[in-house]
């Protein structure tokens, strides 16, 4: 399964993420493997129909794709 994930560098350092699919859902994270991390943590709560992660921080419009793998398959209750 792909999912779209906008990665945006913080203003503050790090990064941090929102996934397009999934309103409300987006993470952060000091590193781009913490980010990596987070996101897999986020998707997989959304996909098990748990509130989205969201970030408060500050943020500025540096954009990145990337590929995400192994995550959860989405149940079939949660397709439109």
């Amino acid at each position: 399964m792909k999912i779209k994930v906008v990665v945006h560098e913080a203003e503050e350092g790090g990064f941090w993420a929102e996934v397009p699919a999934i309103p409300g859902c987006a993470t952060q994270g000091e590193t781009m493997d913490e980010l990596m991390r987070n996101l897999h943590e986020a998707i997989e709560s959304a996909a098990q129909g748990g509130a989205p992660s969201t970030s408060g921080q500050a943020r500025r419009n540096t954009r990145r794709r990337v590929a995400l793998s192994k995550l959860p398959p989405v149940r079939s209750d949660m397709r439109q």
